[in-house]
């Protein structure tokens, strides 16, 4: 071969690399640019994982989920549990949440949570051994309102007006309703023909919390009836013991709430009632002949004893044909716990102090005292 056919060959060789060289580097560079470009989309999907992973599985769930922590349970075993129970979207973010915020001291127990609940909430119920979360608002019923009062309390702290509230606890669908979810409190006795408002006396008295801007009006009552039941509940065997249904509890329990002016009184003011049935004397008793009126007069006037009504205990023996009020348990307690006593008469003086008598004669004596002279 002579030395122009190794010259071209050379040439040709060297043209070669080069070509090669260039095949190289662009593969090179479409290699790091791919490589960027799924850095960049795994870190931004990433990122938006974790950020929704740091956020309430349904911000708008309302169902209570039940989560047994075992004792000697890691925050690891936690946080798995967890997210196999549907409470959190990812265990790992969960432990590391924790971790950042140097939580891991969390408390066996059986917790009802939601998929509601931000992992601070989570966090805060597991250190605690209760369930925690930041309510929107709370609506407090008191003990002894009707339930025209109870929507007065609906219309302030709620979207929805009395109106709207006295139409639903008032609708024979509503009161159905109630009647086949809590078929043990809610009985046929409120279909009498003679009780103003079936559900009255039915909503449980206490704070209630809510985690929505709005829920729904058949919630917020539903919830106050639960309770209702919840509570009365726990009192089947004396109920059974005492041969009384649970309608007669929170009629009788109605009247010593409207009554009672301290803790004690509701006791021996339940001892009068059952004395007075247990001689046939009529009960009485003021609050019921306002509730016949349908008016919250400070007193009640003679004209306003001679009311035809069947609330009117001052013409009517035994107890109204529904409760007046909604009772707490202080006031069922009562009812199943009366003092022993042989009173039969009783008057709150102008300070609102109750004085017990055992005879008519005494009570007069009493009545001259408290009432005439103090005014």
């Amino acid at each position: 071969m002579n030395n122009g056919s190794k010259k071209q060959e050379m040439f040709a060789k060297m043209q070669e690399r080069k070509s090669e060289v260039k095949i190289v580097r662009k593969i090179v560079a479409i290699v790091a640019i791919a490589f960027v470009l799924i850095s960049g989309i795994v870190g931004i999907l990433g990122y938006s994982y974790v950020k929704s992973a740091l956020k309430p599985v349904d911000p708008d769930a309302t169902k209570t989920i039940a989560v047994e922590v075992p004792i000697g349970s890691t925050l690891s075993s936690i946080s798995t549990l967890l997210e196999k129970k549907g409470v959190i979207k990812d265990a790992r973010v969960f432990k590391y949440y924790a971790k950042f915020k140097n939580e891991s001291q969390f408390q066996a127990g059986n917790y009802d949570l939601t998929q509601a609940m931000t992992l601070d909430e989570l966090i805060e119920s597991l250190k605690t051994g209760k369930v925690y979360r930041t309510p929107v608002f709370t609506m407090t019923i008191p003990e002894g309102l009707t339930l025209e009062q109870i929507g007065d309390i609906v219309e302030k702290k709620t979207p929805y007006t009395q109106k709207e509230f006295m139409d639903l606890v008032t609708s024979d669908a509503f009161v159905q309703q109630m009647k086949a979810k809590y078929p043990e409190l809610v009985t046929d006795a409120v279909l009498a023909d003679n009780i103003r408002y079936d559900l009255e006396g039915y909503l449980f008295p206490a704070t209630y919390s809510y985690f929505e801007e709005k829920p729904s009006l058949e919630s917020i009552v539903d919830e106050m009836v639960g309770a209702m039941n919840k509570v009365v509940k726990n009192y089947n065997d004396a109920l059974t013991e005492k041969k009384m249904s649970v309608h007669q509890l929170l009629t009788f329990a109605s009247l010593l709430e409207r009554e009672a002016t301290a803790q004690t009184d509701r006791e021996t003011i339940a001892s009068v009632f059952y004395n007075r049935i247990d001689q046939g004397m009529p009960l009485q008793t003021d609050p019921t002949v306002l509730y016949a009126l349908g008016s919250h007069k400070d007193r009640v006037l003679y004209k306003d004893l001679e009311v035809d009504n069947a609330y009117n205990t001052y013409k009517n023996k035994g107890l109204p044909p529904g409760p007046i009020a909604g009772a707490g348990k202080t006031s069922i307690e009562a009812v199943l716990n009366p003092s022993k006593t042989d009173y039969l008469y009783f008057l709150a003086d102008k300070k609102g102090v109750n004085h017990f008598s055992k005879t008519y004669d005494e009570h007069l004596l009493k009545v001259d005292k408290y009432i005439k002279k103090a005014e």
